[in-house]
């Protein structure tokens, strides 16, 4: 005579394929910061986030869409605009006195050069410390945005560096 279930249900986040928890475990026994990448079509959201009883604490978070304030008029969904925004979520950081952080890509497949990759290279620009290989960055010339500059008018490149410079400038 057969008694109980035959199987267990999963979590609703898993089976709605939202969560990785052995990966969610292994990132909150390290107890360091978390720097969470998110992107989307248009845009890329990054934060830095602290993992606690009550729930995660949100330290500082960054997005493209704030790269207008610097009056970067790119697109906002491309890897010069996320190399920004973790430029700009690492200095948050750093004034907060947040040293060091770990990669939390989530379910994303990683893609050597891809946008998460370049958010992180900001963010490790910027002064965080983050273990990386050198190797999944994407090159120079892609950060820059020259790949860009080949199809549209306005250089990209040239703007890319003015913001750079404004985001310093402002926390210097």
């Amino acid at each position: 005579m057969a008694t109980g279930a035959r199987y267990k249900v999963q979590f609703r986040r898993i089976r709605k394929g939202r969560t990785d928890y052995r990966a969610r475990k292994q990132m909150l026994i390290s107890r360091k910061p978390r720097l969470v990448v998110r992107k989307s079509l248009n845009h890329t959201n990054m934060q830095l986030i602290l993992p606690a009883k009550e729930g995660d604490v949100t330290l500082a978070s960054s997005n493209t869409a704030e790269l207008k304030k610097y009056g970067y008029t790119g697109g906002t969904g491309n890897i010069p605009s996320a190399y920004l925004a973790g430029l700009l979520l690492g200095y948050r950081a750093k004034k907060m006195g947040h040293a060091e952080a770990i990669l939390d890509i989530g379910l994303y497949q990683t893609t050597k050069g891809g946008i998460i990759f370049a958010a992180m290279k900001g963010a490790i620009n910027a002064g965080l410390e983050i273990p990386h290989d050198p190797a999944i960055f994407p090159s120079d010339d892609r950060i820059a945005g020259k790949h860009i500059d080949k199809f549209r008018k306005t250089n990209i490149s040239e703007q890319l560096e003015a913001v750079k410079q404004k985001i310093q400038g402002e926390f210097r």
